[in-house]
């Protein structure tokens, strides 16, 4: 089986400056893949050069096509992304805001069709959050709004999924449940790649790690392997202390 995602020697140029630089790296299916270093590392700028939303230079393939030969609703159906903040102000549902994933399935004015109708509903309730259907989208808490987002990008229906710093401004029940609901869309086949800035979020929940240190690959591999304390002492210069941190789990669902 090809891999979700394939990137060799990515490069991304903003104005006069490199920001990634002969970054290259895998995804597979049934994985979470966390993107960590410092502020600057150009984990976003990654993100965006695999969905195609900053040009870029290097091999990006999606389930082994060269995504640059791709047109740009079937790339949709390949990989979608979820930015870290939505700039949606419309007073849309929650419903209507999933709704607009379908997109890449259908023309502009044509009616939902029955398929756009259970991916919605799968999308809903994949996220736990089919109460909230007749919601309005800015009325919501940011940790809901996170996961309508989510649930926006599950009906494109494709098998990759990027997320630029998903769990930032949740507290940590909206982050736990979140994860939870990544692991489940993992374990269902789908290939997870996310930025994240807490350490000890990619070691629990990710299975590998993408570390990168001013644009370039410092590590990659098994997450625990990547974020040793050697590493996290060169990129953060902070000590790892082992069990320091309390540690967290929802509880059973009765």
């Amino acid at each position: 089986m090809a891999d979700a995602l394939r990137v060799e020697a990515l490069s991304v140029r903003l104005g006069a400056r490199t920001v990634v630089d002969d970054v290259s790296f895998a995804a597979q299916f049934g994985e979470l893949l966390a993107i960590v270093g410092p502020n600057g590392a150009g984990k976003s700028s990654v993100l965006r050069a695999l969905c195609g939303l900053v040009p870029y230079r290097g091999l990006v393939e999606l389930e082994g096509r060269a995504s640059a030969q791709l047109d740009e609703a079937t790339r949709a159906r390949h990989i979608s992304f979820v930015p870290q903040h939505s700039r949606l102000t419309a007073a849309l549902t929650v419903r209507e805001v999933v709704n607009l994933g379908r997109y890449t399935h259908r023309s502009a004015f044509a009616r939902e069709s029955e398929a756009d109708r259970s991916a919605i509903d799968g999308a809903l309730a994949d996220l736990d959050i089919t109460d909230l259907s007749a919601r309005t989208f800015p009325d919501l808490s940011t940790g809901e709004q996170k996961r309508v987002m989510l649930a926006r990008a599950l009906c494109t229906e494709a098998r990759t999924l990027l997320l630029d710093e998903p769990t930032a401004s949740l507290d940590i029940e909206h982050a736990l449940r979140l994860f939870e609901s990544l692991r489940a869309l993992a374990r269902r086949g789908r290939a997870i790649v996310l930025v994240l800035h807490q350490l000890e979020h990619a070691l629990a929940f990710c299975d590998r790690a993408l570390l990168l240190s001013q644009g370039r690959v410092l590590a990659v591999g098994p997450a625990h392997d990547v974020l040793t304390p050697e590493n996290v002492r060169a990129l953060h210069h902070v000590e790892m202390v082992p069990r320091a941190a309390p540690d967290f789990r929802l509880p059973e669902r009765r």
